[in-house]
């Protein structure tokens, strides 16, 4: 007798071996504690760019909001309950920007693109909440002479270098945003060219379960280092593309240390 889809489950491919337990489904008898977990330090970078070359990259629907600042931000993770007690780094690149739908409108932070170093938050956040992701070898956080500094890469290619000096300790800054947006879209099988699921998603922005610990600013740098097809096979045109952004003005960095964070089950999509 063939298996059944239970209702309300997640599944993940392969889905012959039943609901699969990840971030946003726990096994049974495990009490994520959304208070203290994960751990997390959260270095961050912004710069001025030009806002032509930006609008090339917003989907259908998208619009900038205000200035058009692009913001890096290396998120190192540990004690994560869904790892039982594993963590892994996400490296998140966004800009402001607003959505008008024929139903929907949100404004907030456009997340273009997601590189972590881990296949397993990969996978859930591409497949359940639509987060562009993709993987990258991150270097440990490192701080020298009062500069936080992170890099990320791909077999040895290093393509993104950041860091923030000149700390001093501020506030969360408070900011009117319906949250984060992006582009979940899966390709056609066998239908090449055209898409089986093309949709907008938003994470909302309230987290009620994240504690902000300390937060310092400074000033921050970011460089990506452009590519060659044969450095990075399968993401050269991501990292080209920002790249070709100019840094017209530093728009400074910040540290951030927190712990506690919601499960994204909030998720919404928008049309």
């Amino acid at each position: 007798m063939s298996y059944r889809f239970e209702a309300r489950r997640i599944y993940r491919m392969p889905t012959h071996f039943g609901p699969a337990p990840g971030p946003r489904q726990l096994p049974p008898g495990i009490v994520a504690d959304r208070a203290n977990s994960p751990r997390r330090l959260s270095v961050a970078a912004s710069f001025l760019t030009d806002a032509a070359l930006l609008e090339r990259h917003l989907p259908d629907g998208f619009a900038l909001v205000g200035d058009p600042v692009v913001t890096v931000e290396f998120h190192y993770m540990t004690g994560i309950d869904w790892l039982a007690g594993r963590g892994y780094t996400m490296v998140h690149v966004g800009w402001p920007a607003r959505f008008d739908g024929t139903r929907d409108h949100a404004a907030g932070r456009f997340l273009a693109v997601v590189w972590e170093n881990l296949a397993d938050p990969i996978i859930t956040g591409r497949d359940e909440i639509g987060h562009p992701k993709l993987y990258a070898e991150v270097d440990a956080p490192r701080q020298w002479d009062g500069t936080q500094i992170c890099s990320a890469g791909w077999m040895g290619f290093r393509f993104l270098d950041l860091s923030v000096a000149d700390l001093r300790a501020a506030e969360r800054p408070v900011a009117p945003s319906d949250g984060t947006l992006m582009l979940k879209y899966v390709p056609g099988t066998g239908d090449w060219g055209r898409h089986a699921l093309s949709q907008v998603t938003l994470t909302p922005a309230a987290d009620p379960d994240m504690t902000i610990e300390s937060r310092q600013v400074g000033r921050g740098e970011v460089r990506f280092r452009r590519a060659a097809w044969t450095d990075l096979p399968t993401m050269y045109h991501v990292v080209d593309a920002l790249a070709e952004l100019p840094v017209i003005e530093a728009r400074g960095g910040s540290v951030q240390h927190s712990r506690g964070g919601k499960p994204y089950l909030d998720q919404k999509v928008l049309v």
